[in-house]
This record gives C-alpha cells, structure tokens and sequence, in this order.
C-alpha cells in the first residue's frame, strides 16, 4: 500500500461525544486534528480503501473509530474499552492541568520538568492505543500521538 492511501484525509469528532474543554483543551485538540491531516500513517488491516475519513465518538462508555474508505466504502466501526485509558488519560489531565498553571508562574526549570512527565504521560496513552488496535489499524508513532489526544477531548471528567 502506498503513503498516499494509508493516511487520514477527514477527521470528525462527534460533538456529543466531546466532553467540556478549557480553552487549552480546545487549542491541543484542534491542533491535533490539524497536524493529523498535515502528516499520518493510518491503514485499515486487510484493506486497501484508503484514504480514510475518521469519525471518533463514545458509546456507552467504549471509544467508537468510524472509518470510511476512499469512494464511500462502507464504515468500519472499531470499538475499544476506554477501560485500559482511564488511568493513563486521568494522569494525563492532572499533569497537563499542571503543566498549564507552571507556564503562569513557574521557573523554567520547574516547566521543563513538568512537560517531560506530561511528554511521558502522552507517550504511554499513545503506546496504549497503539497496542489496542494492533491487529485492526496500523499507524504510526506520530499518528497515535495525535489520536490520543483527541481520545483525551472525548474523555468525560467524572
């Protein structure tokens, strides 16, 4: 398969999926979607109708991925447990909510070690995913990054 059919070419969030957002939460997620669609690796396994057009909602607690091939093949829904993301993506909140008040107020020093734990954080949530759809998408280091991410933006703070 070619770089030119295994990517994203739409991204979708459905907007009653998303939770409440800062306005810093808003800024990552559509900076995320943006560098998405700028550069990804992102192929259906055993199929060949990319580029693909992503739809990311929840449904009765579970991460739904819509994805439509080129010429309006038929959606592929892959659902996965948020289970195995609560922790990760709840660190990742209380790190980031942090790392936000640190660039207020904090030495540079105290940002920096604030951003590597956060860094680290987003690094195990998109190695997660990457994990969790091995097997159905693969994509790459980047693209997983980014998706998660967005997986963050659907999280609903309890």
């Amino acid at each position: 398969m070619s770089a030119e059919r295994n990517r994203l070419v739409n991204i979708v969030i459905d907007e009653g999926s998303l939770a409440a957002a800062t306005a810093d939460a808003e800024h990552e997620r559509r900076v995320a979607i943006f560098d998405l669609l700028e550069g990804n690796v992102f192929a259906l396994a055993e199929c060949d109708e990319g580029p693909y057009a992503l739809t990311l909602s929840v449904v009765d607690a579970k991460l739904v991925l819509s994805v439509r091939g080129e010429n309006g093949a038929e959606d592929r829904a892959i659902i996965l447990s948020l289970t195995p993301f609560r922790k990760v993506i709840k660190d990742y909140f209380l790190v980031c909510d942090s790392y936000h008040t640190a660039i207020r107020s904090a030495t540079p020093s105290q940002i920096e070690a604030i951003d590597m734990g956060r860094r680290s954080l987003h690094n195990e949530g998109s190695d997660l995913l990457t994990q969790r759809l091995a097997g159905k998408v693969s994509l790459d280091h980047d693209t997983a990054r980014r998706l998660f991410t967005l997986i963050c933006a659907l999280h609903v703070r309890t």
